[in-house]
């Protein structure tokens, strides 16, 4: 077995410095009228904080994993079970084609910037192309981490770097309600992307990179490639179990390859190109084909001009409009191609030397 190392994590928090936390959810004066109520919801906080109750209820997994009697989450079985449903209508070839298509910016007119993303329009051009092509669309508008009540993408925590297997499918990292890391919005992100055929990813460049809701989804979705389907194999997050279950031969399962993908990239100054090849690159690793070459799109629109006349020199771009709707197009004639049985990749059969 190889070692573990240990040392890093911080001690946990006193009582005087919980209280402290604890509050400054509740610093509205509003709050005043119920002091005595909050009092008594932080000493339940605080037992169970200082008692470790990551998942409080529980039930025993049941007939097919490797140790039916252990107790898993219900929060992770439930999301397993609409894993597996959304699997199911997926790969039904009586059911409707299915797109995805996720907006990657973290403006709405919802919050502070007080207007709509440039990519929230061309995510409606994306959808009426695809509607017209028979394609069924749903929006996956990322910007609603910005805007919505106590909704998040929690970040990963890295299971996968201590031992593949430890990273589970779905996530289990979260809900923790010990810590109070609820209202993960993962659970409905990958029943979302399990049930398309087709994904479009439309983006900004936010400093050369993804914008934050964008990468935290990404590295969320890290348990997608070679994530393990059964907790019980590790009892929940027992390293020593997971490190000997990879060094004893791991599969890596790729649990969304199949799919079709189709990229917008836009930017003002620079990093279209490379956030464009950084995403084709992931989306590749994971296994999904690429709708062609008209499929993955990087511009620039307003080339150094005014950020405040941004929408305006969107609707003069007619040509950057029809790439956006031919990405679209691409993406609903891979969708067919695929649900045909006529792989895209070529080496979809072939087995990866080196498989991670």
């Amino acid at each position: 077995m190889t070692e573990i190392r240990k040392g890093q994590a911080p001690r946990p928090l006193e009582r005087g410095e919980f209280h402290l936390q604890f509050r400054r959810s509740f610093l509205d004066p509003a709050f005043s009228a119920v002091r005595e109520a909050l009092d008594q919801v932080e000493e339940v906080a605080w037992a169970n904080y200082h008692a470790h109750r990551k998942a409080p209820v529980t039930r025993a997994a049941g007939p097919g994993y490797a140790d039916p009697d252990y107790e898993l989450s219900v929060d992770w079985l439930a999301a397993r079970e609409r894993l597996q449903a959304a699997e199911r209508r997926q790969k039904d070839p009586l059911s409707p084609s299915r797109a995805l298509l996720i907006i990657g910016a973290a403006r709405n007119d919802g919050t502070c910037p007080g207007e709509v993303s440039k990519t929230w329009r061309m995510a409606q051009w994306a959808r009426e192309t695809l509607e017209s092509q028979q394609v069924e669309t749903e929006i996956l508008d990322l910007s609603l981490l910005t805007s919505s009540y106590d909704l998040h993408i929690h970040p990963c925590k890295g299971c996968v770097s201590t031992a593949m297997p430890l990273c589970h499918w779905p996530c289990s990292c979260y809900p923790n309600h010990a810590t109070r890391q609820t209202s993960d919005w993962m659970a409905d992100i990958y029943e979302k992307w399990v049930a398309a055929h087709g994904v479009i990813i439309l983006t900004p460049v936010y400093w050369y990179q993804a914008p934050s809701p964008l990468k935290l989804m990404i590295d969320r979705l890290v348990c997608a490639d070679g994530g393990n389907p059964d907790p019980t194999s590790t009892h929940g997050k027992k390293a020593e179990e997971a490190k000997a279950l990879e060094e004893a031969g791991w599969d890596y399962p790729k649990h969304l390859a199949g799919r079709a993908y189709g990229l917008v990239v836009h930017g003002d100054v620079a990093g279209a190109e490379s956030l464009r090849r950084n995403l084709s690159d992931w989306l590749s690793w994971m296994g999904l084909a690429s709708a062609g070459g008209q499929a993955e799109l990087d511009r620039y629109l307003g080339y150094y001009e005014s950020y405040a006349a941004s929408h305006e020199v969107l609707d003069e771009a007619d040509k950057f409009q029809q790439e956006v709707r031919t990405v679209a197009k691409a993406l609903a004639n891979a969708i067919t191609l695929l649900r045909a049985g006529e792989p895209l990749r070529p080496d979809s059969g072939l087995v990866p030397p080196r498989p991670k």
